[in-house]
């Protein structure tokens, strides 16, 4: 069974991606500042870009040269589909979003990512939930619609939070659709959003009328995509091995509090009682989120699959090649059928459908 350590590890993957992308909303935010000469697609552009060059040249040196993805080919329309929507659209609606909308109103705003991919995730790919996990999300939708009810937020127009909203489904969809693809190679797959998304965006920029921005600005806008899209996702997608879909998304929806954190602090952005009941709406559903307890008696499918593991409750298998010992390791290995109880999440282990 998944051990302790192991949900705690998938956890703070969960949380690191969430700061990481929380503190990437303010600074991007500057980026489009007054007299700013980056236009909102072409900082799109580049925010992917960093995080595909970033994460192609590590992948380089950790494997000491190109080696092959080995995505199982049923796979690549899954990534293919993420790409489209969480590395195109979504970029580009967040961009028009922070072009009218304050930063802190806005890193709140973005936790409708996690309802919207939570419901994905329950409709149409059945993964479990239960009422807890409801209200919190129920909660963060309350705090969303304070937020950007007219004359009750920050934002210039309705636009702003709309696009915002838009840009949170369409990340929503990339993450239910990434989910198909987590036992792969999570550098590779945030890598490969990284280029052909920056790619198209950047272009798309350019044929709009953009420029490229002045040399330091192009640096910061390239580190930013780096660590705020690139390592960020990297942890997202080894965070969805463990935990599943809705469970990752409760647990990133804490980014937007480190936005507004940095937005308030370092950039002065203004708040008013409307802000705080929206943040405080918010936290009791991410509370809600993070203290769940899920356990029951379920049965393990025959599986063939292939993906880092331990020799734990899930992974008793012998080796057809000389194993060091050394663990986690990678292969392909075979699941029998199994039947057991214990504390678990949607992981790629517990992909199982409960009783009404």
């Amino acid at each position: 069974m998944a051990t302790m350590n192991q949900l705690h590890s998938a956890t703070a993957c969960a949380l690191g991606a969430a700061i990481l992308f929380g503190a990437s909303t303010p600074f991007a935010k500057q980026l489009l500042g007054d007299g700013s000469n980056v236009s909102p697609f072409m900082l799109a552009g580049l925010l992917y870009l960093g995080s595909g060059l970033g994460l192609t040249l590590t992948r380089l040196l950790r494997d000491r040269g190109w080696t092959s993805p080995a995505l199982p080919r049923h796979e690549w329309p899954w990534l293919l589909g993420a790409v489209a929507s969480g590395g195109v659209l979504g970029p580009l609606l967040l961009m028009v979003g922070l072009a009218r909308t304050s930063a802190a109103t806005a890193s709140l705003l973005l936790n409708l990512e996690a309802v919207f991919t939570a419901l994905l995730a329950w409709l149409l790919f059945k993964e479990g939930t239960d009422k807890r996990i409801v209200l919190g999300m129920t909660l963060i939708v309350a705090g969303s619609v304070v937020l950007a009810w007219p004359g009750g937020h920050m934002s210039v127009d309705l636009i702003g939070p709309l696009a915002l909203a838009g840009a949170c489904l369409a990340w929503a969809i990339d993450n239910n659709l990434t989910r198909k693809v987590s036992a792969s190679d999570a550098v590779f797959i945030a890598g490969s959003k990284g280029l052909v998304a920056g790619g198209i965006n950047t272009s798309l920029g350019l044929a709009l009328g953009a420029s490229w921005p002045g040399a330091s600005q192009l640096s910061v806008a390239m580190l930013i995509g780096f660590l705020g899209y690139g390592l960020s996702l990297v942890l997202f997608v080894i965070a969805l091995r463990g935990l599943g879909t809705a469970r990752t998304a409760a647990y990133f929806s804490t980014a937007p509090f480190v936005g507004a954190a940095l937005s308030t602090t370092l950039f002065g952005d203004p708040v008013n009682a409307i802000f705080w009941l929206a943040m405080a709406l918010m936290a009791v559903g991410v509370w809600l989120h993070l203290s769940e307890h899920h356990a029951h008696r379920h049965t393990h499918t025959a599986l063939t699959h292939e993906h880092p593991h331990r020799h734990d409750a899930h992974h008793q298998h012998v080796h057809d090649f000389a194993w060091d010992g050394r663990e986690p390791h990678r292969h392909r290995h075979q699941h029998e059928v199994q039947t057991h109880s214990h504390p678990h999440y949607p992981d790629i282990h517990h992909r199982h459908p409960h009783d009404p």
